[in-house]
């Protein structure tokens, strides 16, 4: 019982309607009307501030001959006093973009100054009445009427604070003239209680009609502002709050914080399980996240995986370290989707305004580049923006805009590394290596620039132009000699990516067998629904496929098992440590073991000492590759390593 009689008394001094009988809202909407609402009371609070500064001197003057006179001055001069403080307070509150969230707590200090006001006017009719002449005493009658019409207009739309301030008025009215029993008063008295309830009721009616009108605009907003999925804010919702935190900031000093999100594991969740489950997860993941935040504050999503928070009244840059924290504290239980338990993470990237930068463009910018480090950092890390990230954002596009013509400029060239077979002791193909040629910046590792033409794109093109040139090279080289060309994670999104390759064959008129694609583990763990389809398409074309970096993943069996590969590569850190580590040993035998078994070649990489060789030799490994074998090296090197078309070379170990 008193757990409900608190929560009641918490929503009247909150402005709750649904008290009065008005409508209900969740503390969302209810924020919002309470933020319309002290938009209309600072509106009026100049105007009645300087109403109230006159009254009180009109009254110091009407009382002048009073035998209460140096009272009524001190009261008018500490009225008027007040009155003027609030009302400058009240003029700089309403330069600063209207908030577009009002907590219970601001809307209780305002009842609260509006019973301080209205008690200091119901203090006049009992302090002054009785020894005031009948001129002060009609003069009281007027300002005390006066300042109820005033009372009911300025807190029109809330009436728990019109209730506060005209109250105390009621109050001391009923009392001065109910003790002076003239009819005359009486009647006034009437009066001032029947015009006192039509201006309540008055009140009622208008905040009533004020809250439907605002919930409304509300709800028509939220086809425009609000993600469908999600239900949070959208970009353009998350615009106009950041444009009114800079606002803000210019006009006030309000320093604020963006922190922009990304799910590290999303694109997993919606290859893996579809699109239903992607959007399961985003709904599950929006939910937790808006958890985290303070109730004037919401994570808007503003593209497929990304969620931006604007943070307002930023006192110190640990308060934006401590929602970020949280934010990823929200992923450490799994998500429950579709019966199966998912691991999600998220990264986050922090902007501090102004400190770091002053435009929505500037900060997005930035918040970006902070957000990409993080990532790079590993799931669940948290970065603020650095002056060092700005230079190497730079310096990405820059690398980003030169990748762009590489081609065009004939800018990139492959090498080629061999593979050797141990039974008959001969090449047997090769590795196709893109590299890069920068005209200012010298060779430039595939580290570099893979991962930006993965990202904008240009993979697609590169991929296409890597696989033709690879095709076109092997045509001068022996029938039995083979090439393998890496394929990225994001080709296999390339719808054309299998007419591309037989469009490749077919122009260098050679037999599917002698191309092979190699994928890494680590591509299909994200990217294994994708993959699949296209797979098996390219294995019944006739191309061989090889799954590369074999062990460093966590799911190399099921892989196996499900996808029909034609070769493994045995990840060069067993190789190089399998004659110092016992485990990495029984680790390289078992592989080939488990190979030969399941009829799929074996290679091993990075054999770079002859004790390996031997020991590879021993275990029966079909293939080595190595700088042991050989270095990278130009087309034109192959063919004096193998011969031209139709011939055939033998290695000497």
């Amino acid at each position: 019982m008193r757990t409900q009689l608190t929560s009641y008394f918490a929503r009247l001094f909150a402005g709750d309607l649904s008290v009065f009988g008005g409508p209900a809202t969740d503390e969302a909407v209810a924020g919002h009307i309470r933020a319309e609402q002290m938009s209309l009371v600072l509106g009026y609070s100049v105007g009645i501030m300087l109403a109230n500064a006159c009254n009180a001197t009109v009254l110091a003057i009407a009382l002048w001959q009073s035998p209460d006179w140096k009272l009524a001055l001190i009261w008018a001069t500490a009225v008027a006093s007040g009155a003027i403080v609030f009302g400058l307070q009240s003029h700089a509150s309403r330069r600063i973009t209207k908030p577009q969230f009002v907590s219970r707590r601001a809307m209780h200090r305002l009842v609260r100054n509006a019973v301080v006001l209205g008690t200091a006017w119901g203090i006049v009719p009992v302090a002054f009445f009785a020894n005031a002449s009948t001129g002060g005493q009609l003069v009281i009658t007027c300002l005390c009427s006066g300042m109820l019409a005033g009372g009911a207009l300025a807190f029109a739309t809330i009436p728990i604070a019109a209730i506060a301030f005209t109250a105390p008025i009621f109050v001391g009215i009923a009392i001065c003239l109910g003790r002076n029993g003239d009819l005359a008063f009486l009647l006034i008295a009437f009066l001032v209680v029947v015009y006192g309830s039509v201006l309540l009721r008055g009140v009622f009616v208008n905040s009533f009609a004020f809250a439907r009108r605002v919930i409304r605009q509300i709800e028509a907003e939220r086809t425009v502002r609000q993600d469908a999925l999600t239900q949070l804010p959208n970009r353009v919702a998350f615009n106009e709050t950041l444009d009114a935190a800079l606002k803000r900031l210019a006009l006030s000093g309000e320093e604020f914080a963006v922190l922009l999100l990304d799910l590290d594991r999303f694109k997993e969740v919606n290859d893996k399980f579809g699109h239903p489950a992607g959007d399961e997860f985003l709904v599950q993941a929006a939910s937790r996240l808006q958890r985290c935040t303070r109730a004037a504050e919401h994570v808007a999503r503003i593209g497929g995986d990304e969620f931006a928070l604007v943070m307002a009244n930023l006192a110190r840059p640990e308060d934006a370290l401590e929602i970020a924290e949280r934010f990823v504290a929200a992923f450490t239980e799994p998500f429950l989707i579709e019966g199966c338990e998912i691991v999600g993470a998220t990264s986050v990237g922090i902007v501090l305004a102004p400190r770091d930068c002053n435009t929505p463009l500037d900060i997005m910018k930035n918040a970006d580049t902070a957000l990409y480090r993080a990532k790079k950092a590993g799931p669940g890390a948290v970065c603020f923006f650095e002056e060092a990230d700005d230079k190497a954002s730079r310096d990405r596009k820059a690398l980003q805009t030169d990748l762009e013509g590489a081609i065009a400029r004939d800018e990139l060239f492959l090498m080629f590394q061999p593979f050797l077979d141990l039974d008959d002791n001969r090449i047997t193909g090769f590795e196709a290596l893109l590299r890069w040629q920068h005209p200012s910046r010298g060779l430039v590792p595939p580290s570099e620039f893979i991962g930006i033409a993965e990202e904008t794109g240009l993979i697609h093109e590169i991929g296409e132009w890597v696989i033709r040139r690879a095709c076109a090279t092997l045509a001068d080289w022996p029938e039995d000699i083979r090439v393998a060309v890496n394929f990225s994670a994001a080709q296999f999104h390339n719808n054309g990516i299998l007419q591309i390759v037989v469009q490749a064959l077919a122009d260098a008129r050679i037999a599917p067998h002698r191309l092979e694609i190699e994928i890494t583990e680590s591509m299909l763990l994200s990217k294994y629904g994708s993959a699949a389809s296209v797979l098996n398409a390219l294995l019944q074309l006739g191309v061989t496929v090889a799954l590369d970096d074999f062990g460093t993943g966590f799911s190399s069996l099921t892989y196996l098992r499900k996808l029909p590969f034609s070769r493994i590569k045995i990840d060069q850190s067993f190789i190089r440590d399998m004659l110092v580590q016992p485990d990495c040993a029984a680790i390289v035998k078992s592989v080939i073991g488990l190979a030969r078994d399941l009829r799929i070649g074996v290679v091993a990489e990075g054999v770079e000492t002859a004790g390996q060789l031997e020991y590879l030799r021993q275990i029966q490994c079909d293939e080595v590759q190595g700088y042991l074998i050989g270095r990278p090296v130009s087309a034109e090197q192959v063919l004096s390593m193998v011969g031209p078309r139709k011939h055939r070379a033998t290695y000497a170990a």
